[in-house]
Order: C-alpha cells, then sequence, then structure tokens
C-alpha cells in the first residue's frame, strides 16, 4: 500500500483551490491538474508500507489540537505549480510530532524538508499562454485532525482512500 500522511481539506478551501486552478486553465496553461477531491497538504510521505495499522498506532499521540492554516502566494517546483502555507508554528511542531512517531515506531518515511505546500497542476506546459499574474488572497483553514491515506492507479488518475483519521 502506497500511504501518505495529511490534512484534508474542507470543502470552502478545495472551492477557493479550485478558482486558482481556473487562473491556470483561463491562460490555456495545460497541463495534469490535481482534481478537487485530491487536494491535500502531505505531511509525510511514507510510500509502500503493509501495515496501516501500525502507522496509525504511531499516530495516535501526535494530535495536540486544533490550529488554523492560511494560504499565501503560487510556487514551483520546475514543472508542479502549487499554493503555499504561511509559516505556521502550530503546522511546524505538528509535522516534527508525526516525523518523530514515524521514526520511533520504524516506519520509513520520505525525509525531505518540509515545505508546506498543496499541489495544483503538473506537468505544466505553457506552450499556449503563460499567466500575467495568479491572484490569491490568505484563506484560512481551520485544521481539526490528521488522516492517513492511500493513493492507488486508478483509471483517469490517483485516487486517494482515507484510512483513518487522528482528532482530539
Amino acid at each position: 500500500m502506497r500511504l501518505f500522511i495529511a490534512i484534508q481539506l474542507d470543502e470552502a478551501a478545495k472551492e477557493y483551490l479550485s478558482s486558482v486552478q481556473d487562473q491556470f486553465r483561463e491562460s490555456n496553461v495545460r497541463g495534469s491538474y490535481t482534481p478537487e477531491e485530491n487536494l491535500h497538504l502531505t505531511l509525510a510521505f511514507i510510500g509502500e508500507y503493509p501495515d496501516p495499522d501500525k502507522v496509525m498506532d504511531a499516530l495516535e499521540s501526535v494530535w495536540d489540537g486544533p490550529f488554523e492554516i492560511t494560504f499565501s502566494d503560487v510556487g514551483r517546483f520546475d514543472d508542479l505549480w502549487w499554493i503555499g502555507i504561511q509559516d505556521n508554528e502550530a503546522l511546524s511542531q505538528l509535522v516534527k510530532r508525526v516525523r518523530h512517531s514515524l521514526s520511533e515506531a520504524g516506519i520509513p518515511y520520505d525525509k525531505k524538508r518540509f515545505k508546506p505546500h498543496i499541489t495544483l497542476l503538473r506537468r505544466a506546459d505553457f506552450a499556449k499562454g503563460r499567466p500575467e499574474q495568479i491572484v490569491t488572497e490568505a484563506r484560512t483553514m481551520k485544521v481539526s485532525g490528521i488522516s492517513l491515506m492511500r493513493s492507488s492507479q486508478g483509471k483517469h488518475g490517483m485516487i486517494y482512500s482515507e484510512m483513518g483519521y487522528v482528532t482530539e
């Protein structure tokens, strides 16, 4: 099973991020847009791992109560475009606790430096146009828990399924 730990987005956040994606579409930018239902904030990518129960056990002690995140500007890693999250101490501490708990349980995960972002578009192709400017707003969302997610390849792209949820 291909697993990751994420913050699921509420409907208002997904609608807002979809409107940001529309700015790319309106500029005729082609690529692989993240479907609205797949928009999320990854905290730790585990990858192939056979025991989701062990992951859930590791996550039981990491939740420290609700907090808010605020979306910021768009950015990119090569041809992958994303929207960032404003600096947030509660989020940073949560990620540290998640990763520490995974390490303590012997669960492997991608140890790249955490750069909080939500992927909007992969393989962006600007051959037919480039947006002059992508307009974003400092929208805020309450985070009430974290999810253990499974990703699998579907007929029309990736399918993300929640396998567990950790909250108060």
